[in-house]
């Protein structure tokens, strides 16, 4: 029995630390860090050839975009090296998301119009960084706009729409490749490319619009603070 314990005990261990591996990507969502010096060759790439089509489809997307106020959805998360995750999201625009991962992974990222918190529940820590300098602002800011954007590619498929970006002003601070479904037309997907080229998929299923939230889903917590304050002088 001892060494069926331990073996289920290492087969956690190992769960919960890919879990953690899986979720670096959508902290590179989130929270723009990466750990190594940049890859860059200091210049911003250039931007695609619209037609007369993939403009009016760009107008649509804004137009789309800027229409969802709050969304409820489960995601399935690939990151570079094959590591996946899975979970819930709530989005509440302008400012406001909460990504929940699935056990056994402790992660939770929150954005709260003002910080993204990355919080390790097993660890009980908690890190912050400003909203507006991640790319997730990109999403969550009102109004979403595509002109301070460079679009570096607009690719259409059977009943998809593929726009990827970057930021003008940061063009080396990575990418974001949107995946649209057409008609009617629904986010389905996003990909980032953080600094390091290491590319991170985000899907979306059972997508629910329009949703009441609990404002208290984006309000960071901290569980130990009124032990705290108890042995406070």
């Amino acid at each position: 029995m001892i060494k069926d314990r331990r073996g289920r005990s290492r087969a956690l261990y190992g769960s919960v630390i890919a879990s953690r591996r899986a979720v670096i990507g959508v902290i590179g969502l989130l929270c723009g860090v990466t750990l190594l010096s940049p890859v860059s060759d200091g210049a911003a790439p250039p931007a695609a050839a619209l037609s007369s089509q993939d403009t009016a489809d760009l107008q649509r997307i804004t137009t789309y975009l800027n229409s969802i106020h709050t969304m409820y959805a489960r995601f399935h998360q690939l990151s570079a090296g094959g590591a996946t995750a899975s979970g819930q999201l709530w989005m509440a625009r302008p400012g406001r998301m909460r990504f929940e991962y699935d056990p056994p992974s402790p992660i939770l990222l929150l954005a709260d119009m003002f910080y993204v918190y990355y919080v390790d529940k097993e660890l009980v820590e908690m890190s912050k960084v400003g909203l507006k300098s991640t790319p997730a602002w990109l999403l969550l800011r009102d109004p979403i706009t595509f002109s301070d954007l460079i679009i570096t590619r607009f690719e259409r498929g059977p009943n998809v729409l593929r726009i990827s970006v970057v930021e003008k002003a940061e063009p080396d601070n990575g990418s974001l490749t949107m995946v649209f479904s057409d008609h009617p037309l629904a986010l389905r997907q996003w990909t980032i490319v953080d600094q390091q080229r290491k590319a991170t998929t985000v899907s979306l299923s059972g997508e629910r619009f329009g949703v009441a939230l609990d404002p208290k889903l984006f309000v960071y917590q901290d569980p130990y603070a009124s032990s705290r304050r108890q042995y406070e002088p």
